[in-house]
């Protein structure tokens, strides 16, 4: 049974982690989602990256609220046979919904980040209508939590079979920053490049830069055939930011 947004965000709030000052001053925020993998020692420093630039932050964990743990999202989540993009667009929607609704945060500009499955789920959360209940797996799904998204990262994000950007038009059209992988196993820079011509086509505004790296270039415990790269990290970590600043300023 799908649940509504007020269970979904009750099932992910107790395993968000919050980046910020504890002053109660209301910021713009971004909200990170984590790839297939699970949390990975590099979200906290795009976030700290983020908070630096005068925002708040909020990492998001898909798989602590469902008990899933590493092994478990290797074998799973990363070969597709669970929580496929579509689905864990529900846990973006939600996030939407939560996050927006403290009052430290400012809801008219929010920003959402994604990191290889986390991006499809942002990318496919773009396709969807949310005007009927079953969209992102929600049983009362609805496009407002959305009306306050300046601005999308999406950091070497999955769009292989499965992916609904290839097939479907983005709805809304925030500023967008597409991180790709020069050395990405999961698709090539060519596919990943098409995906982007489509989407920009579409009328998105699409900030490009091509890393000359892995898939997974800015995680420390990457495995083979992903490596990491700390000086191409450091060089994300910075463009994150100055993207942010540009598009929530």
């Amino acid at each position: 049974m799908n649940q509504t947004l007020a269970d979904r965000w009750a099932q992910l709030e107790p395993h968000v982690q919050a980046f910020g000052p504890d002053d109660g001053s209301v910021r713009p925020a971004v909200l990170l989602f984590h790839g297939c993998g699970g949390l990975r020692a590099h979200l906290p420093r795009y976030a700290q990256a983020a908070v630096a630039a005068g925002f708040r932050a909020y990492i998001i964990d898909s798989y602590a609220p469902r008990g899933w743990g590493r092994e478990l999202a290797l074998s799973m989540v990363c070969t597709g046979i669970l929580l496929r993009g579509v689905e864990r667009a529900g846990d973006v929607l939600a996030a939407l919904w939560g996050v927006g609704q403290r009052p430290e945060v400012d809801a008219d500009r929010l920003a959402m980040a994604g990191w290889s499955h986390g991006g499809w789920s942002i990318m496919d959360l773009m396709t969807l209508g949310l005007n009927q209940p079953g969209d992102a797996y929600l049983a009362d799904p609805t496009p407002a939590p959305l009306e306050g998204v300046r601005a999308v990262a999406c950091f070497y994000a999955y769009v292989g079979p499965g992916a609904l950007s290839r097939v479907r038009p983005w709805l809304r059209k925030p500023r967008t920053l597409a991180v790709s992988a020069r050395r990405d196993h999961l698709t090539t820079l060519g596919a990943a490049n098409r995906l982007w011509d489509r989407i920009e086509d579409g009328g998105v505004p699409v900030q490009r830069w091509v890393a000359e790296g892995t898939h997974a270039f800015d995680e420390p415990t990457g495995l083979p055939p992903m490596r990491h790269d700390p000086v191409l990290a450091a060089e994300a970590e910075r463009r994150f930011a100055e993207f942010l600043k540009a598009a929530l300023a």
